[in-house]
């Protein structure tokens, strides 16, 4: 079965073309890299606010079957980043290891990192991560935590994914 990855960006400019998307082709590419197995990476923008990325998350999870779907931005102090509010009006277990890996592995970089509220959830057989919005902290923080997701898919039920061990070492207990 091939995983289906949705990779979400949250940002009002980025959704009206003011702005160009960088996250969303940053996630894209790291997952390019380090996936070896078929998977589908489906891409969407929408505006800040809880509703519009509440209303993502559940297209993406309950209707068009997302294995994983990673969010990038709205996670930070200003008054439009509501994505963590919309990750609690949806998904029904929250994992708070990812979200305090990525604030750790992101403070050795800049001390701003705790301001950032990323943090990973699941709704039915679906894994919600939300990342930073700038590139380069994509990169550290899928760096620390996918090694975890295969794992976790597995034991969802979802699709499973394989990693190239030179990117990224997924951990699955020897069985």
């Amino acid at each position: 079965m091939t995983a289906r990855i949705a990779v979400l960006t949250v940002s009002d400019r980025a959704s009206a073309g003011v702005y160009e998307d960088k996250g969303g082709p940053a996630i894209e590419a790291w997952l390019r890299r380090a996936i070896v197995s078929d998977v589908e990476i489906l891409r969407q923008i929408v505006p800040d606010g809880r509703e519009s990325v509440a209303d993502a998350f559940r297209h993406w999870a309950d209707t068009k079957g997302a294995d994983l779907i990673l969010a990038t931005g709205g996670t930070g102090p200003s008054p439009r980043d509501l994505t963590p509010e919309a990750m609690d009006d949806v998904v029904e277990r929250h994992f708070p290891g990812f979200g305090e890996l990525m604030r750790a592995v992101s403070l050795r970089e800049v001390p701003t990192a705790i301001l950032s509220r990323q943090g990973a959830g699941t709704r039915g057989r679906c894994l919600i991560i939300t990342l930073p919005g700038k590139p380069s902290a994509i990169g550290t923080c899928l760096d620390a935590v996918f090694p975890a997701v295969p794992y976790c898919l597995d034991l969802m039920g979802a699709a499973r994914i394989e990693t190239d061990p030179e990117i990224c070492k997924a951990f699955r207990p020897m069985k």
